[in-house]
């Protein structure tokens, strides 16, 4: 008896799938070459800017190690792996919040919906423009930064929440459901132990990515590392910048393997 199922030959061979597969090459194509023209990339400009580019590292060595810039390092060092976990940390409390509230399966639609509308705003706001803001209104330091994190990370993590509940085993549920149990008898027992290693994961990924970003609030002053890169650069001081550079580099590093190696723990 034939199959019904086709094989991945006759599959293969169907012209309406072929002339998709083209179209959507020949519209790939199409964007490239529009980017590439339209931005006015130039191979030619690259290569012509590359002895400039080293004289410009070279202007970056040796790295300065100073006892002053050593202190320096130090305190925004810490200043921003403290603003990274206050921002993590903060918003993960909101993106549960809301994460519950947007979640098909737990949230009637007139809820969830207007919640990830929301999701979807905070998300779509640059972090340095949220820095601004706050620094603006409370001032200079790490407190705006923490904001900032806090309320871009909360669009992000928010819609992983969202997504990590939705996709929970609907047979518990409606179990507890079925058992009389409450709201939050069903969040904690039926969802939360179903995607708990999922929560950890996003979170630890949010927060590499905030300690990155934290880099970058400092140069609108928000303090941590990158507000002493913006100072040094301001005054032409570039073998500091290398120092500041190279201890960015290591902290990244370290905190990506260090979220590699918690991810796969929580696999």
């Amino acid at each position: 008896m034939p199959s019904l199922i086709p094989s991945r030959e006759s599959r293969s061979e169907d012209p309406r799938t072929s002339a998709v597969r083209a179209a959507l090459v020949v519209a790939v194509a199409a964007l490239i070459v529009w980017a590439w023209v339209s931005s006015e990339f130039d191979l030619g400009s690259v290569v012509a800017g590359i002895p400039r580019m080293a004289e410009f590292v070279g202007r970056m060595t040796p790295p300065d190690l100073s006892e002053g810039v050593r202190r320096a390092v130090w305190a925004s060092t810490l200043e921003t792996v403290q603003m990274a976990l206050l921002g993590t940390f903060f918003s993960a409390i909101a993106s549960l919040v809301l994460g519950l509230m947007a979640a098909n399966n737990l949230a009637p639609p007139w809820l969830s919906n207007p919640v990830k509308m929301l999701l979807g705003t905070l998300r779509a706001i640059p972090v340095i423009l949220l820095a601004l803001l706050f620094v603006s209104s409370v001032g200079l330091g790490p407190l705006p930064g923490i904001l900032a994190l806090a309320v871009h990370s909360t669009g992000m993590l928010g819609k992983f929440y969202s997504e990590a509940f939705e996709n929970a085993n609907a047979g518990a549920i409606e179990a507890l459901d079925s058992a009389g149990a409450s709201w939050l008898q069903k969040v904690r027992y039926g969802v939360v132990t179903q995607v708990g290693p999922d929560l950890a994961r996003d979170t630890m990924f949010r927060f590499e990515l905030n300690l990155r970003e934290s880099l970058v609030l400092g140069l609108v002053g928000a303090g941590g590392i990158g507000f002493y890169v913006q100072l040094y650069v301001g005054s032409f001081q570039y073998q500091r910048v290398a120092t500041l550079t190279i201890v960015v580099v290591v902290i990244v590093v370290l905190v990506e393997q260090a979220s590699v190696l918690i991810r796969w723990r929580l696999r």
